[in-house]
């Protein structure tokens, strides 16, 4: 029986309003102190290595703009994660972006050779519009395909995102003939600043990350992903509709990363069909590195911000002393492994409690 008792008359206490710090404190809370530490090492380490060369503005500037993609795509696939799920085809969608942004101005404009140019300062909005439509149109086809393969096919995340990864990336070589495709059309799209020092594209970067928390934190997508996540048996039996849910996340996953194809294509002026192999393992790696557990039901869109940060740095900071690039993807490899340990660790200290 209830025994709580209140004063005659006296409303119920009503739930305060999180204030803003409360907001930020919650959220470096639910980030892993090891990716903070990890990165101050890793600042403190190469900047010692490497001195006028690492910490310098004109390299964190650099940085910044080149973490901004990595970004984008770590945030589609939080929400992956946060369901317990995994996505692999993060590269096929980025590629197939690239591909359907750029043969979207290739119907509208004609261009020497393989390069596509725009001119026209007026039609240059309209184009980009087109090419960006064309990009999540491809991000779409992928996450319907995943969705639907996972939630009602029933086959596992791993294996599916395996297999679109694999035939979204022939198709891309389909559509190019193997070949990549340049165009500076779209470069206002990165290359400007709509706020003076700030590149365009560190801009959208952290405008993703803001609606991602929003879309994470302060809505019912997120909620019911991280239900999902936690229990996905449990949420099915209080009325959320598992398999649609799970379609809307891996379409949400997947948008993010074409949008991501839509951005690498503006920012580096040609598509990459095979520059994107490891975006995957990056991608992952910053989203476990954050504190998102990889088991699902835990999330936080601040600290899959830091944990882009972690292969961003180590990649910086080896080309900076000259190491090899195969030496590069093993170190983020084995900094992955060390993150699914870790959060091992921590669920079973968490059960134990």
């Amino acid at each position: 029986m209830n025994t709580t008792k209140t004063r005659r008359g006296a409303a119920p206490d009503a739930p305060q309003k999180a204030s803003a710090f409360s907001m930020v404190r919650t959220a470096l809370s639910q980030t892993s102190g090891l990716t903070f530490a990890a990165l101050i090492i890793m600042v403190i380490y190469f900047s010692f290595m490497e001195p006028g060369k690492f910490n310098t503005i004109s390299n964190f500037d650099l940085l910044a703009q080149n973490l901004s993609i990595l970004i984008v795509l770590s945030v589609g696939a939080t929400f992956v994660i946060a369901t317990s799920g995994i996505d692999l085809s993060i590269p096929a969608a980025v590629v197939l972006g690239e591909v359907f942004a750029t043969k979207a101005l290739g119907w509208f404009t004609v261009g020497e050779g393989t390069a596509v140019d725009v001119t026209d300062s007026e039609t240059k909005l309209s184009y980009i519009l087109v090419a960006l439509l064309a990009a999540l149109a491809a991000g779409l086809i992928v996450g319907v395909l995943n969705g639907v393969i996972i939630a009602y096919m029933h086959v596992p995340p791993l294996l599916a995102t395996l297999g679109t990864l694999g035939s979204g990336l022939g198709a891309a070589n389909l559509l190019q003939d193997g070949t990549n495709t340049g165009t500076s059309a779209l470069s206002p799209v990165t290359s400007g600043e709509m706020i003076p020092g700030l590149s365009n594209i560190i801009l959208i970067a952290a405008l993703t990350v803001i609606v991602g928390w929003v879309a994470l934190r302060l809505s019912v997508f997120g909620r019911y992903t991280l239900a999902i996540g936690s229990n996905e048996e449990a949420a099915r039996r209080v009325g959320i509709k598992v398999e649609r849910h799970l379609i809307k996340v891996y379409v949400l996953a997947a948008l993010a990363s074409s949008f991501g194809g839509f951005l690498s294509v503006s920012y580096f002026g040609t598509t990459a069909l095979s520059g994107h192999t490891t975006d995957n393992m990056q991608a992952i790696t910053a989203v476990a590195l954050g504190g998102t557990s990889v088991f699902g039901g835990v999330a936080t869109m601040l600290g899959t911000l830091m944990g882009a940060l972690i292969p961003s740095l180590l990649k910086n900071g080896f080309i900076i002393m000259g190491v090899g690039a195969y030496w590069q993807d093993v170190a983020i490899g084995f900094v992955l492994v060390l993150t699914v340990w870790f959060d091992q660790m921590r669920r079973k200290a968490r059960t134990k409690q």
